[in-house]
């Protein structure tokens, strides 16, 4: 009976383990599969827009004149702007790219407003949009029908770099600031995650097209 007992005991020790195994195995499956699928949509995300910049459109002299004071903005203009929400960077861009994506309407080819924004998912948390118009194009609004391009963002940050080398977080190609020119190049950092896992991406992007600086 003693050697009965002590094989049961054995025997449980041996199936506890392995159960465990198998438990750790599997929690680190999902682990794994969890990150991937973060990789995916930030590797996505970041490939969207390095498409869409490489296909930026922007007006050069001498057809583009810089804007009166009562004269409508350039369709065309470059503009980045940087908010900082608790530490958080949420930028916003908007410009014209070659790059439109159709999205089953009638028209599937010139060039389109691009607009990158934010907007609060319904479970918490951020998502980053991707609004795409054909010209004539319309005043921006939020849309529920924009693509969304990622979840759980903690942070985006464009760097604008202009034909000195000089690096701004913001852009505004009609200002004066700027002599109505246009960034050769732009940084993209992107951070996103859940919970206090966080996962980084970065990319530079060099503009096909550029305005130089007036004067």
């Amino acid at each position: 009976m003693l050697e009965i007992l002590v094989a049961v005991l054995i025997l449980g020790l041996v199936v506890t383990t392995v159960l465990s195994s198998f438990n750790m195995v599997f929690s680190n499956a999902e682990t794994l599969e969890a990150t991937a699928s973060v990789f995916e949509m930030g590797r996505t995300c970041l490939t969207r827009i390095t498409l869409d910049l490489e296909n930026a459109f922007i007006l050069e002299r001498p057809p583009y004149q810089p804007p009166g004071i009562d004269s409508p903005p350039d369709p065309y203009r470059f503009q980045g702007s940087a908010e900082n929400k608790g530490g958080t960077a949420l930028a916003k861009l908007r410009f014209t790219s070659r790059a439109h994506v159709a999205l089953d309407r009638p028209r599937s080819n010139g060039i389109a407003e691009i607009v990158y924004y934010f907007q609060a998912a319904p479970g918490g948390g951020l998502r980053l949009k991707r609004a795409d118009n054909l010209y004539p194009y319309p005043r921006f609004e939020e849309s529920s029908i924009d693509p969304v391009l990622c979840e759980n963002v903690k942070s985006l940050a464009f760097e604008y770099v202009d034909a000195e080398g000089k690096v701004f977080d913001e852009w505004d190609s009609e200002s004066p600031r700027f002599g109505n020119a246009t960034p050769v190049m732009v940084a993209v950092r992107l951070e996103i995650g859940d919970g206090d896992d966080s996962f980084g991406f970065q990319t530079t992007v060099a503009l096909p097209l550029v305005r130089r600086k007036s004067g």
